[in-house]
């Protein structure tokens, strides 16, 4: 049986990484989850660029367990189309499945629900001041049925060879080999 690379979609306080646990323990999956290795590295920090470079090194790490045959929940929340399909292209060179799982989120059920992690667990997140949600709001590219149903991946955007170039710059510290 061949690998999945599941891939966790939606915007902060959407249930993204309540889900891909529950997700990587149905798929025997390893999950990796940006947050709780940025918190203990960074001092509780988002240090600028250093979450690209750390999302890199998860992915590189997700390749390695694909090739083996192991599974990989990423709960990085994938905000952009382009990201999606780069990474099902680097699953599918890794021998491995992909599938996008979108969790939506209403604006009020959103602040609400990082308010309340911000209270009740501080220590597992970052602050988010609602301007930074509704900017986030306006960044966001939800999936679309192509992207949902598996579609065949469509050609990187123009300028790059393939999706792996376009990863690479995309995540600098990424090793696709």
């Amino acid at each position: 049986m061949r690998p999945s690379l599941v891939l966790m979609v939606g915007l902060p306080g959407a249930g993204k990484t309540t889900r891909a646990r529950e997700l990587a323990a149905s798929l025997h999956a390893l999950r990796l989850t940006p947050d709780e290795w940025m918190i203990p590295l960074f001092d509780g920090a988002q240090p600028d660029g250093k979450r690209d470079l750390l999302e890199g090194r998860l992915i590189t790490l997700a390749l390695q367990a694909l090739r083996v045959g192991t599974s990989v929940v990423l709960d990085f929340g994938l905000w952009s189309r382009d990201e999606r399909w780069a990474l099902r292209s680097l699953a599918a060179s890794a021998g491995a499945n992909s599938q996008v799982v979108y969790l939506p989120v209403d604006e009020t059920a959103q602040r609400a629900r990082v308010a309340h992690r911000q209270s009740t667990a501080p220590h597992t997140t970052f602050p988010m001041p609602d301007t930074d949600l509704a900017t986030w709001r306006t960044l966001f590219q939800i999936p679309d049925a192509t992207e949902l149903d598996g579609h065949p991946i469509p050609d990187p955007p123009p300028g790059w060879a393939g999706w792996t170039e376009w990863a690479v710059d995309r995540w600098p510290s990424l090793d696709p080999d």
